[in-house]
């Protein structure tokens, strides 16, 4: 018989136990942080039809959406007849968490309140080519606020998520940075530098590779892009001229911008973001960056991108859209929102060893075997610590004493309790810890008391 090839699909990835109570770790204090802003669960089917994913992310996210095909009759006429991509798909799995979202808005507006905040943890899949931190199949954390114009809502979503990441252990004035941009700057800029209107997208997504690429990869996509030598050279001395300082990029910016009205605005409610960020968790994580673009075409205000140095691409990101929501409903409504990448934060815990050493959900304590006449009274031991809230796991075989305690290790387990004849004839319990190699005995109806105190001092 062949053997079969048991590895994931490239992109796509196994969870083992360790790995799930890290990322449970993470999700729950992402859920516990976005309910005290006063956000709410969402969740979306993975599958949406196609005609809501096209469309709304450019012609570059369009190209990473994965295709479902038809299924069953209709699949069978599809390929009957000169099939194409088109004829034979109607459904793709879904490429982000906002698009569903303005779709439930469309779908559910008069059931929702005046501000709908919604907070969302589920899988998305892109059909991009996998690297480090990079997955064709990854969570994203997305909280978002529809209904208002206001740019307290960004102070708010940009605060909730600095908050999350100061909990996970980023504190340091280094360890993060929250990229600060709006699309009216960017538009501004295209008309000062004459990129012609029907340029401006193309431009963007070349602009948006500038950490990448830098200056001369820039201007290699632009050439590509067909922008025009002239708007290519003043669009390049433009990105090579901001200063360091939020104060003084926005007093350059109010003066360069000046002759546009988009300009303008946007740098006026980029003021207020800062402003209303003021006191926040975000205030000194804020970098006003005017050549942030992000490809995502739906984004119609500020912008926002988390950067972890060292880190290639970002930790999450997000943006206002007020037009989005309208492409469903007919009906323009504002929204902003903001998304962290499970992924590439549970890889940077991990790689600066940031995971507390015992998680939530791991086994506290391992009751032990003797011998077949001490089963019942083990069996009965577990089912009382787990009355009393531990979490106890049960050494299911009478092996001797060394291959339990190395089973305990393997899961990370520091106690182990002993209950041989002799504990029984005194109505006592062993207590052993495995990191100490230090071993107690303590009365039965001690050891819950016990446990929990040395547990709570770990």
């Amino acid at each position: 018989m062949a053997k079969i090839n048991t590895a994931p699909l490239s992109g796509m990835r196994d969870f083992l136990p360790l790995d799930v109570l890290r990322r449970n770790y993470v999700i729950d204090i992402v859920s516990r942080v976005y309910q005290s802003y006063g956000f709410e669960p969402l969740e979306t089917p993975t599958m949406e039809r196609l005609s809501t994913l096209l469309g709304k992310y450019g012609d570059e996210g369009d190209q990473l959406i994965f295709r479902v095909m038809k299924r069953g009759d209709k699949l069978t006429r599809a390929l009957e007849n000169n099939p194409t991509r088109e004829s034979v798909g109607d459904a793709g799995l879904r490429y982000d968490l906002t698009v569903p979202l303005a779709r439930v808005v469309a779908q559910y507006r008069n059931d929702l309140p005046r501000y709908f905040k919604r907070y969302q943890i589920q899988p998305v899949f892109r059909a991009d080519r996998p690297a480090k931190g990079r997955y064709r199949e990854f969570y994203q954390c997305d909280v978002d606020v529809i209904g208002s114009s206001s740019q307290t809502v960004e102070a708010e979503v940009l605060a909730a998520a600095a908050e999350i990441l100061t909990e996970l252990g980023f504190t340091g004035p280094d360890d993060f940075a929250v990229r600060l941009n709006h699309r009216g700057v960017l538009r501004g800029i295209m008309e000062v530098t004459g990129v012609a209107a029907e340029q401006e997208e193309v431009a963007l997504v070349a602009i948006d590779k500038l950490d990448k690429v830098g200056l001369e990869g820039v201007r290699s996509e632009l050439e590509t892009r067909g922008i025009s030598a002239g708007a290519t050279e003043r669009l390049l001395t433009v990105l090579d001229g901001a200063p360091d300082s939020n104060e003084e990029t926005l007093a350059w910016l109010t003066e360069l911008l000046a002759p546009s009205e988009a300009g303008s605005q946007g740098v006026s409610e980029l003021r207020k973001v800062i402003a209303y960020s003021a006191g926040g968790p975000a205030a000194a994580r804020l970098r006003i960056d005017p050549y942030l673009a992000r490809g995502l075409s739906y984004y119609t205000g500020p912008i926002f991108e988390i950067e972890f140095p060292g880190l290639s691409g970002s930790g999450g990101g997000g943006g206002r859209y007020d037009n989005l929501i309208g492409m469903f409903s007919g009906q323009s409504l504002p929204a902003c929102g903001f998304s962290l990448g499970l992924e590439r934060i549970v890889l940077l815990l991990e790689e600066r060893g940031m995971f507390p050493a015992q998680l939530a959900g791991t086994p506290q304590v391992l009751v032990t075997q003797f011998d077949e006449s001490t089963v019942a009274a083990s069996l009965a031991l577990a089912r009382r610590l787990r009355s009393a809230g531990l979490r106890a796991d049960f050494y299911p075989d009478t092996d001797r004493y060394g291959r339990q305690f190395k089973y305990a290790e393997e899961r990370g387990i520091r106690y182990a309790l002993l209950l041989g004849p002799q504990e029984m004839e005194q109505a006592q319990i062993a207590v052993k810890d495995l990191v100490t190699g230090d071993q107690v005995s303590v009365p039965a109806e001690e050891i819950i008391d016990l446990l929990q105190a040395r547990l709570l001092l770990k």
